[in-house]
């Protein structure tokens, strides 16, 4: 079967370290919980938003994973007040959201690089396979227990987070059934995901670009 993967970027590859876009957004209704990882070795805070009545309503919903998923300087509010409004306009299906609260993010969305230039950038790097097995070995079984979820999971990332939705889509490509990543940062570790994007012969692509 053919496997759908949805991309949506704001810009193809970012070879610069600009930073991402600041947002204003109101604090929305939401539920947070901890989690003590075994994968990460930290308690890891995890934010979650779900459509208006969702509880009363008693209807499956699929799950969006966002790292970049704090309250505070990060993600969250922006990204769970544009899914409202899209879900309220009926531009999209109804979802729920879970963002991941950074703690080191630069160490848990890269992974290995060869690029001396990229260790001044993030001195602690290569966390994005503990990272990503915390999401699919542990977050994913927690959600599935406090929640009324369908089997389909999403992700999506901007900047490093895109790039670590990137690195997910090629090295485990079953993790999610959709992968959406926002000027991801392809740059990481001399192009590396670019380079040898075509010699990865288990992928089989249909595409929609936005």
């Amino acid at each position: 079967m053919t496997k759908k993967i949805l991309f949506l970027f704001a810009l193809l590859i970012s070879f610069s370290c600009a930073k991402r876009p600041s947002y204003q957004d109101p604090v929305p209704l939401h539920e947070t919980f901890t989690i003590d990882s075994k994968k990460v070795h930290k308690k890891r805070v995890i934010n979650v938003w779900f459509p208006l009545n969702y509880k009363e309503n008693g209807v499956a919903l699929p799950v969006l994973y966002m790292p970049d998923g704090g309250i505070v300087n990060e993600d969250f509010p922006h990204v769970a007040n544009t899914l409202a409004e899209l879900i309220a306009n009926q531009e999209i299906e109804p979802m729920i959201l879970v963002g991941i609260q950074n703690t080191n993010r630069r160490r848990d969305l890269t992974g290995f690089s060869e690029n001396q230039a990229d260790s001044i950038y993030c001195p602690l790097s290569d966390g994005a396979k503990d990272f990503r097995a915390f999401i699919t070995e542990e977050l994913m079984p927690e959600i599935k227990s406090r929640y009324l979820i369908t089997t389909k999971k999403s992700i999506i990332g901007e900047s490093l987070a895109g790039l670590f939705v990137m690195e997910t889509l090629f090295l485990q490509p079953d993790a999610f059934d959709c992968y959406l990543a926002f000027d991801p940062s392809l740059w990481w570790n001399n192009q590396y995901l670019v380079k040898t994007a075509t010699k990865i012969e288990s992928l089989q692509w249909t595409f929609e670009i936005n």
